[in-house]
């Protein structure tokens, strides 16, 4: 049996006359607007179905409603938790970079003083080195005049002594030779 054939039952019982087709389905006189019986009897199953609802599934409803609640206000709290953790970190990363810049120009200094430091050290030595390197060329400039000197007058007395050869070996003659020769053993011979 339908629900419309249940309505047309309790409308029987009810006294209301409920016209029903050949099939057995109940017309009614309007389209939009059921019958009283239909009012009353649909009215009480609601009610009925809407009590047993809050009864038996409001709790549970309410239980779950209130831990959605909870979680969602859970999830608020963890979300302002993080937002003011994250701008704690955004100061502290704003102060670092403040602090990367004292940092950094502290840095460029030092390593300014440190080049600046290097430089004069630099130029101390070099001047140093070319006072060294001015004293050993002015003694090797002695030392090859010395050596030049010497040379020289090596040279001299070698081509002077064959210079007096030729003059000697041209000039004399035999007996002159031989007096000389002759007076050198007499001299040696006297010194003796």
């Amino acid at each position: 049996m339908s629900v419309l054939g249940i309505i047309a039952v309790a409308g029987r019982v009810a006294g209301e006359t409920v016209t029903t087709d050949p099939q057995g389905h109940v017309i009614t006189n309007s389209a939009y607007v059921p019958s009283l019986t239909e009012i009353v009897w649909g009215g009480g199953a609601a009610v009925v179905v809407i009590a047993l609802l809050v009864w038996k599934a409001g709790p549970p409803a309410k239980k779950f409603l209130a831990a959605r609640t909870a979680k969602i206000q859970k999830e608020l709290d963890a979300a302002a938790a993080d937002k003011s953790a994250a701008e704690a970190e955004a100061t502290n990363i704003r102060q670092a970079k403040g602090d990367i810049a004292a940092e950094r120009a502290l840095i460029i200094a030092e390593a300014q003083a440190q080049a600046d430091a290097l430089l004069i050290d630099g130029r101390a030595r070099l001047v140093t080195e070319v006072a060294d390197l001015e004293a050993r060329a002015a003694s090797d400039l002695v030392a090859a005049q010395g050596r030049v000197g010497d040379e020289l007058r090596g040279e001299i007395s070698r081509l002077s002594s064959a210079a007096v050869d030729q003059v000697v070996n041209g000039t004399l003659d035999d007996a002159t030779h031989q007096e000389l020769i002759e007076h050198f053993i007499a001299h040696v011979g006297a010194q003796s």
